[in-house]
């Protein structure tokens, strides 16, 4: 990505520099959205050493959380026991999902391939703190639910930081929560976002595998922005 110019605000008391992202850095960021993709096919190859860990810290040093209450908590699965229980959960969990399929998507489903699990040399489970004191409450009372949120921002900033270094990662949310959850020996108050298999695609590309598989094509705006 090109470099963004640093000016100082005028008038501003902050010792800190305002960034003005130009032109260029809009069409970069633009392009990492748009090829960001959910990556199912890894290559096996190791990740340099100590990325996911530098990732992981900016991520918690800059992503936004309701309250502050910086409520995500990110469990590596790295023993053989725990990642052959991840398969097993998905894969029990997969041929459920697969049995209530409809007769014209059953066979489509079962060619699908919705997971990385033996293939992606990095994987990270990613909960939330229900119980978290941090941020005293602030912005929870009526919406508790905008923890979880919080936790979401953090994986997508985690994903577009992945993207542009050229590493994927997938989203895996075919797995049953409560028994992941004591499979990885997770604190109760602890509730379960999303799994996350990281590595080098195996090829690049700007459309979704299931768009490319036939599953179902994105959808037009029509009928998405509403006025009141």
């Amino acid at each position: 990505m090109s470099r963004f110019r640093e000016v100082r605000a005028e008038g501003s008391k902050s010792s800190e520099e305002k960034p003005c992202f130009d032109a260029a850095f809009r069409d970069n960021l633009e392009g990492l959205l748009r090829w960001r993709r959910d990556v199912r096919h890894f290559r096996s190859e190791a990740l340099p050493e100590g990325i996911v860990d530098e990732l992981l810290q900016l991520v918690c040093d800059t992503a936004p959380s309701v309250g502050n209450s910086q409520p995500w908590r990110f469990v590596r699965p790295e023993t053989a026991p725990a990642r052959t229980a991840v398969i097993r959960n998905f894969e029990e969990s997969n041929a459920e999902a697969l049995a209530a399929q409809s007769k014209d998507k059953k066979a489509l489903y079962a060619s699908l391939k919705l997971e990385g699990l033996r293939q992606a040399p990095e994987q990270i489970a990613v909960f939330c703190d229900e119980g978290t004191s941090q941020g005293h409450g602030l912005g929870q009372a009526t919406m508790p639910e905008t923890r979880r949120y919080s936790v979401v921002m953090a994986i997508h900033a985690l994903w577009l930081l992945l993207r542009a270094r050229g590493i994927g990662m997938g989203w895996v949310s075919i797995l049953e929560p409560d028994r992941l959850k004591q499979d990885l020996d997770i604190p109760d108050t602890w509730s379960f976002v999303g799994y996350l298999c990281i590595g080098y695609p195996q090829r690049e590309t700007r459309v979704a595998d299931l768009e490319e598989a036939g599953w179902q094509s994105r959808r037009p705006t029509t009928g998405v922005f509403h006025r009141r």
